[in-house]
């Protein structure tokens, strides 16, 4: 039986303030979920969005779901996901290039290998992937600002979804690339929903920052984790963030307690420690 729970994500001033709203199969975890993601989100400022499926257990959980983010590198993983599916139409392999070049801009977030594959796509085929996904609400940047699409988080976990189990719009080889790319994110990039993720849990991240000259930073991390029993995606993204360093804590609170909350037995010193020096390539952007 799914058990909907909901609990404020501010204090009870905030009225109009949008809720955590969780579902599960196993009793008394929806009722955790939003209990600690609110406590978790209660001290901070900005603008957060979140979500989270977890096959196992039949639970979501979700928090402004619908609210649209400028992406960051966050996009990226449509990007390859687009190349994937465009390659798959006429049944060809990745080229060397476009290998190397996936391989940079996921790993190493490198925003000219991204440059380069977004305009041999073209927005034309990045709709074409949108609207295949289910994306509906996911808006290419225009003028080639890939970093300046916009997203939220009810596309992102479709994303996720789409990339952790089978499906008739990307392949199982290129399910398993994408993985297998988001699992060898480097070190220093490393932060974010991993946090306080066991050591039995496999781990596969992606993630984005942008300042601009409103709303400050946009800092976001989506990730995907199986293990232990549980098989889940977690996608938080925020805006407005006095630095990125804030933006980067205030994720990984939210993702602490969520891999606490599903796997509850694993212990302290096994958890994923994220880097304590965050760094990604800046996006390029309009001034102003």
């Amino acid at each position: 039986m799914l058990v909907p729970v909901v609990a404020g994500a501010a204090p009870a001033s905030a009225a109009t303030t949008p809720q955590v709203s969780c579902t599960s199969g196993k009793a008394g975890l929806a009722a955790k979920l939003q209990r600690d993601i609110t406590a978790a989100l209660a001290s901070r400022t900005g603008t957060v969005a979140v979500g989270l499926r977890d096959r196992t257990t039949n639970t979501t959980c979700t928090l402004r779901a619908t609210v649209s983010y400028d992406s960051a590198s966050i996009v990226k993983v449509t990007v390859l996901a687009t190349l994937l599916w465009d390659a798959k139409k006429t049944n060809r392999y990745l080229t060397s290039r476009e290998s190397d070049l996936a391989t940079a801009m996921i790993t190493k977030s490198d925003n000219a290998a991204t440059t380069s594959l977004w305009n041999q796509l073209g927005v034309t085929k990045v709709k074409g992937f949108l609207t295949a996904a289910g994306m509906t609400r996911t808006v290419p940047g225009s003028g080639g600002y890939w970093g300046l699409t916009r997203i939220n988080v009810t596309d992102e976990q479709r994303l996720l979804s789409l990339i952790t189990a089978r499906n008739n719009v990307l392949s199982d080889n290129a399910r398993a690339y994408i993985l297998k790319l988001m699992g060898r994110v480097i070190t220093s990039q490393r932060w974010g929903t991993p946090a306080g993720a066991p050591s039995s849990v496999s781990v596969h991240v992606k993630n984005g920052w942008l300042q601009r000259a409103t709303r400050g930073w946009r800092v976001h991390s989506i990730g995907a984790f199986k293990g232990d029993g549980h098989d889940y995606t977690i996608s938080v993204l925020t805006d407005n963030n006095s630095t990125m360093n804030y933006g980067v804590n205030t994720i990984q609170a939210v993702a602490k307690v969520i891999h606490r909350d599903l796997i509850p037995t694993a212990t302290a010193a096994s958890r994923y420690t994220p880097t304590t020096t965050p760094r990604e390539a800046y996006v390029a952007v309009p001034q102003g």
